[in-house]
């Protein structure tokens, strides 16, 4: 699921701040979000809270393609969509990522 509350972007700081296939913990109001940069500089934002019962953080995720695999549980969670990958079922919330003039904006 996408959120998108306005129609905004918040500037969260220049494409070379994001390192490849590392996360990056930004706090938007009261969502705190980790964002990927995959190797292929694609950029994905999601909420920073992984879907499992037990909770945990999403940004110190392995990033490959466009898939983060959580380490505390072993999910694969799809960047684009949010979804947990089976045998596993879930779903993070996801942001929209744009890149405006070197700067890479989140939409909330």
């Amino acid at each position: 699921m996408t959120q998108s509350f306005n129609a905004a972007p918040i500037a969260l700081d220049s494409i070379d701040g994001f390192p490849s296939r590392i996360g990056r913990v930004f706090l938007l109001d009261e969502t705190e979000i980790a964002v990927f940069r995959t190797s292929d500089d694609e950029f994905y934002a999601v909420e920073n809270r992984n879907p499992h019962p037990k909770g945990g953080p999403l940004a110190e995720s392995i990033v490959s393609g466009h898939y983060i695999y959580d380490p505390l549980y072993d999910w694969k969670i799809d960047l684009k969509t949010g979804l947990v990958q089976e045998p596993d079922s879930g779903q993070v919330n996801t942001f929209r990522v744009e890149v405006q003039s070197d700067q890479v904006a989140v939409f909330k």
